[in-house]
């Protein structure tokens, strides 16, 4: 990703830990010994990681922006 925006970097950081928690799980830390399975199983975790956080983070902004904008007076 070319210049992530801080929540895409957030975002990939618990992605990838996500990620890093499905290995533990299966107790294999080379990529290269998972079965197809595995690997279908450790992108899955990685990419919901990462979008799951990344819409956290938009409605945490989507709040703050929300609470700033002043009632339209009519």
């Amino acid at each position: 990703m070319i210049d992530p925006t801080p929540n895409e970097s957030e975002a990939m950081t618990v992605g990838g830990q996500q990620g890093g928690e499905y290995l533990e799980s299966i107790g294999k830390t080379d990529l290269v010994t998972l079965t197809e399975t595995e690997w279908d199983r450790f992108l899955d975790a990685v990419v919901t990681g990462y979008c799951d956080h990344l819409r956290a983070l938009a409605a945490r902004d989507r709040t703050r922006l929300d609470g700033m904008t002043p009632e339209v007076p009519f």
